[in-house]
């Protein structure tokens, strides 16, 4: 069996795969990449298939039908052999050093029967077009290089949400909550870190850089006018999670506030997005976003009413909506995103 499974979803990736691919080529056989051709147009197919002939004992070739990138997600979990398994998108790459040291880490705790749920590392937005990278830690909110449970951590700043780029979880546990992405949906990677959580009883932080997160391409599914142009798929994603989540049934206090403060920026990010974009349909669907999580999880509606942010995306004045889109700009500045 296979320490760690990395499945890299590609759809017409040709021009950049290469990137990722090298990245991970450290000389480990007990690494597995699965290059998944999510029915790709170009010649990904091709240079898949080239990758597994020249690397048969590490790199596997899957192709299928266009699904999407969740469907991608859900079929590399279903080929995975990895007892750990982690996403890697086709434009994106690692950090070779934080890569292997990663690995030495989960060598270490398979030979010592020390598995744990999750494993976190860093990322790092990496804006190539204005030579900024900015490094997204854990440091003063998790322990480091010790495992530890949901009660041994600190406070999380919205900028340490913990995200597909930063986590590693343990195969069985994907599996063991039943994790299935939605076809044909962008921003799934939400589902694919939220829905588990509560399956996640031990964690180990790594304060390295592992994952590289490239921000610059013009269809990249982060740019902006994209993202309101694929309002409806944001949404979807969020319903979903909004329906995977009641508060009540979360014992521990400090993982149940964190899965809250995780909608709650969900929330926010659909929020600004419609507020962004200002017509009158989407502003109608601001509305029926937060009725939606009223009516349908009240528990979870009353913690999200609770916090700054989700008393502040509810306000519906003009001035209202000019404080969170100056907010939102502000954040974009900071950390460097879209």
């Amino acid at each position: 069996m296979k320490v760690l499974t990395i499945a890299i979803p590609c759809y017409n990736s040709a021009s950049y795969m290469h990137r990722a691919i090298e990245s991970l080529l450290i000389g480990s056989d007990d690494i597995e990449i699965l290059i998944i051709n999510d029915g790709s147009k170009d010649n990904t197919s091709q240079i898949a298939d080239e990758y597994e002939k020249k690397y048969p004992n590490i790199i596997r070739a899957i192709h299928k039908e266009n699904g999407g990138h969740g469907d991608a997600v859900n079929t590399g979990l279903k080929h995975a052999t990895g007892i750990y398994y982690k996403v890697l998108d086709s434009d994106d790459w690692f950090d070779k050093n934080s890569f292997i040291k990663v690995l030495d880490v989960l060598r270490g705790m398979i030979n010592n029967s020390q598995l744990v749920d999750m494993v976190i590392a860093n990322y790092v937005y990496e804006k190539l077009s204005i030579g900024k990278s900015t490094s997204i830690n854990y440091k003063g909110a998790m322990p480091e290089e010790k495992i530890f449970t949901w009660d041994d951590i600190g406070f999380l700043k919205i900028s340490q949400n913990i995200l597909m780029h930063s986590v590693i979880y343990r195969t069985e546990v994907l599996r063991s909550c039943n994790l299935e992405l939605p076809k044909h949906t962008f921003y799934v990677d939400n589902i694919f870190v939220f829905k588990p959580l509560p399956y996640v009883k031990t964690m180990f932080y790594l304060n390295v850089d592992l994952y590289r997160y490239f921000i610059g391409r013009e269809d990249q599914s982060v740019n902006e006018k994209i993202m309101i142009g694929r309002i409806d798929q944001q949404i979807r994603v969020t319903k979903v999670m909004i329906d995977s989540y009641n508060p009540m049934l979360i014992e521990s206090k400090k993982l149940r506030k964190y899965m809250t403060q995780y909608l709650t920026m969900m929330m926010t990010i659909s929020t600004v997005l419609l507020l962004k974009s200002n017509t009158e349909e989407n502003l109608n669907k601001k509305e029926e976003l937060w009725d939606y999580l009223r009516t349908t999880n009240e528990n979870l509606y009353e913690e999200v009413n609770k916090t700054i942010l989700g008393k502040l995306m509810q306000i519906d004045t003009s001035i209202g909506r000019k404080i969170i889109l100056s907010g939102y700009s502000l954040s974009r500045q900071i950390f460097g995103f879209n």
